[in-house]
């Protein structure tokens, strides 16, 4: 497969396809798997300090009791040593798959597929947190759902505030600055043709922020349902886990048919666009992508490598 793995990547961390990172419960453990978007240095200072930043991460969700603390950090730890012991190499792996063709031009459907390609490398750290995680749960309260509520109602500000902006010119540019970090974060500094060609693939793209937060509203309602079910059913860790994997797997695939059809639109489009971008860069700047991800791969190499 001739494709370069940026214009997978573009799509992958746009927001719009963030929706696996939506439980608190095996949230936290996602947002750290990805270090795409970071230099070498931020990837292994990021990852040396994960167990402690997925942490506060969580408990700011959960706001986790003393007596919680110590099983929910020893869950975080146990992942992080499977993670880092298991995972990293197949995830240095893809990287250097990619490297040999990141002079090659590619297609909107070549592009989905890396993008599929990545969602599967990950599904192995999803199950994997369900399994750590799930224990957890009998030990949650009322009182900790209701800061879950909060919490979730705060980020939603914060969400609406950044996407939805009432002035459109300002929601459109922002959208653009969005687009343009991303691909400089690939492949260095755009040139004002690159920055035109990616302001016109914003404006005609079919994103539509309301539909967005409003399926978000739906994952959390869902998920504070499921979280207060199988604690107040006192439910076995068996069926902890299939309850967590059923959730898991209506946040990836919303039970709502419209917006799952505007979800393959969106993705679709978005597939399209990171190929158009890719294909007009210069040589020089895929070049520069080409040593990003050698170098991405190099420090996930470091990681996973056992200690002396």
């Amino acid at each position: 497969m001739r494709v370069p793995l940026p214009a997978a990547m573009i799509t992958t961390l746009s927001p719009m396809q963030s929706s696996r990172m939506k439980s608190a419960i095996i949230g936290t453990m996602i947002m750290l798997l990805t270090p795409w978007m970071a230099g070498c240095s931020a990837i292994r200072l990021g990852y040396a300090n994960g167990p402690q930043l997925a942490w506060w991460w969580l408990d700011g969700y959960v706001d986790f009791s003393r007596e919680q603390t110590p099983a929910a950090q020893q869950a975080i730890d146990r992942w992080f040593d499977w993670h880092r012991s298991s995972q990293l190499s197949e995830y240095a792996a893809l990287l250097a798959s990619a490297q040999a063709p990141m002079m090659e031009p590619t297609t909107g459907a070549q592009a989905c597929r890396w993008q599929g390609r990545i969602r599967d490398q990950l599904e192995p750290a999803l199950e994997r947190a369900i399994v750590e995680f799930a224990d957890l749960l009998p030990g949650l309260g009322e009182a900790q759902f209701k800061h879950l509520e909060r919490s979730y109602a705060k980020r939603n500000d914060e969400m609406r505030n950044d996407f939805l902006q009432p002035d459109a010119q300002t929601r459109e540019r922002e959208s653009v600055k969005r687009a343009v970090d991303r691909a400089e974060q690939l492949y260095g500094s755009l040139e004002a043709n690159q920055v035109l060609l990616i302001a016109r693939g914003v404006a005609a793209s079919p994103f539509n922020p309301d539909a967005w937060i409003a399926e978000r509203q739906r994952r959390q309602q869902d998920t504070l349902q499921t979280l207060r079910r199988l604690v107040a059913e006192r439910a076995d860790r068996d069926t902890r886990h299939a309850a967590l994997r059923a959730l898991l797997a209506r946040t990836e695939r919303s039970p709502d048919p419209d917006y799952r059809a505007y979800q393959i639109r969106l993705t679709q489009y978005n597939c399209g666009l990171a190929a158009q971008i890719h294909n007009a860069t210069t040589a020089a700047q895929r070049q520069k992508a080409r040593e990003r991800l050698k170098g991405w791969e190099e420090d996930l190499r470091a990681l996973a490598a056992p200690a002396l």
